[in-house]
């Protein structure tokens, strides 16, 4: 699909519907399964509208100057008010949201450079005024400074509206492609804490498709079920990312040391590829191999 400017605009309530779904992307719960199979097809329109939401998302959420006067607010005082933090929070999430627009919708399947780095030193600042290191508070924030400066802003928004996107049957390819690395990388009993990432990582691209997914068609309860199911794995996973990024932050070597996975995620995650058509001519990996 060619690239250009004319993206659709969602209602306030679908919008609103996309945010309660990110803001439960971590939230576990436990009696959630899966379909039988879980049915690939999406058409090029649901591709287009969901990069579109996605988009509207993140434009709407925010702006350029609110963003930067809370960077300048953090390096003032590390600890400023619950709020103040939630609300960069949910203004990260809208970066991370879109970036995983980008790499599931977009025909390259990786996020504009610029915007990849932005979303990246938003997270490593609010993983250092969380655990109080100034030193990464410090540089983090001065290249927030530089990366939310006019130009750079410009030229980023300028590049996310004109993303191409991929093809219906491209998407399909990628998807599979991303269930087979995640196939390969629990197949190991253990994992670094990088591989434990990568896992994450591909775990909350499908669940960010599927959040957008029933936001924008809230009667497609396949579309929730299959929501609720990743989030449970995405909060499992995330809280104990967030141990071994505080480890680490600290000078411990967890996140270097390969980990036994535990027995509740590594479950999981193998129900997803039992349910998930890796291949045409396979519909399915048996659920009970």
């Amino acid at each position: 699909m060619t690239a250009n400017d004319n993206w659709k605009k969602f209602s306030a309530d679908t919008t609103q519907a996309l945010f309660v779904a990110v803001e439960e992307d971590d939230l576990v719960e436990a009696n959630i399964s899966l379909p039988q199979q879980i049915d690939l097809q999406c058409s090029l329109e649901n591709i287009r509208d969901n990069y579109a939401l996605c988009l509207q998302f993140w434009e709407d959420g925010f702006s350029r100057r609110e963003l930067l006067q809370l960077v300048n607010g953090f390096l003032k005082d590390p600890q400023l008010a619950a709020a103040t933090r939630m609300r960069y929070k949910y203004i990260r999430a809208r970066y991370k949201h879109l970036r995983f627009a980008q790499q599931l919708y977009g025909a390259p399947h990786r996020a504009n450079r610029l915007f990849h780095t932005t979303t990246v030193v938003l997270g490593h600042f609010q993983d250092a005024f969380r655990n109080g290191n100034q030193k990464n508070l410090k540089l983090y924030g001065n290249l927030l400074r530089l990366l939310l400066s006019k130009p750079v802003w410009s030229y980023v928004r300028y590049a996310l509206r004109h993303t191409r996107l991929e093809s219906a049957q491209g998407f399909i390819t990628y998807r599979q492609e991303q269930m087979r690395q995640l196939q390969t990388l629990i197949a190991s009993p253990a994992l670094t804490g990088h591989q434990f990432h990568d896992v994450r990582k591909i775990v909350s691209r499908q669940v960010s498709f599927y959040d957008t997914l029933r936001s924008i068609d809230p009667d497609n309860r396949e579309a929730r079920q299959i929501s609720r199911f990743l989030a449970a794995i995405n909060g499992l996973m995330g809280d104990r990312h967030d141990v071994m990024v505080a480890d680490k932050l600290a000078g411990g070597d967890i996140y270097d040391r390969p980990a036994i996975l535990d027995i509740d995620i590594r479950q999981r995650l193998e129900l997803l590829l039992a349910r998930f058509p890796l291949s045409f001519s396979q519909p399915a990996i048996a659920a009970g191999r």
